[in-house]
């Protein structure tokens, strides 16, 4: 029998990451994100860039995570990574980049507190974001396209740091 949200047996966690989405602005891209962190316990969500309607696209996408997930937005987010450089946060990009690894790849030590940045529909991650990172993974993909979803990717990188945060 399938099991919806009031008996499924997640056990309940947070992990300190932030998610930092620089300028996805599309409201169904932006309600999945929400999602999606609430799904893998992310500590916040930035919405980096130009402010976002929540209106009822996100609404539909999101499920009322938004409602659960602690979220700012705000248009100077490269400083907002800068700061949490700062508070001991290893900045991690996800984006395709000559000198990227593969997300497989990314090794974690015992309690890291991350910021995973992703990057716009359109244009991926900003040079001067790329520029705050303290690594850059990709998520390799075999067919025609050379990118993915925004909440897609999102989820896969998400699944994976998770997953070693866990096992940690």
């Amino acid at each position: 029998m399938q099991l919806d949200h009031y008996s499924s047996k997640f056990e309940k966690n947070q992990f300190e990451i932030i998610l930092v989405t620089d300028n996805v602005t599309r409201p169904d891209n932006v309600g999945s994100i929400f999602r999606v962190a609430d799904a893998f316990g992310v500590e916040k969500l930035i919405l980096g860039g130009s402010a976002i309607e929540l209106n009822r696209k996100v609404w539909n996408t999101s499920r009322a995570t938004e409602k659960v997930v602690c979220f700012e937005q705000t248009e100077n987010f490269q400083n907002a990574i800068k700061n949490l450089k700062k508070e001991g946060y290893s900045v991690i990009c996800l984006e395709i980049t000559e000198n990227s690894k593969s997300i497989s790849e990314i090794q974690l030590e015992n309690n890291q507190k991350i910021v995973l940045v992703v990057g716009s529909e359109r244009n991926g991650i900003q040079h001067e974001t790329l520029t705050c990172a303290d690594s850059v993974y990709h998520i390799p993909m075999y067919g025609q396209n050379s990118s993915m979803n925004v909440a897609q990717a999102t989820s896969i990188a998400l699944y994976e740091i998770t997953k070693l945060l866990s096992n940690a």
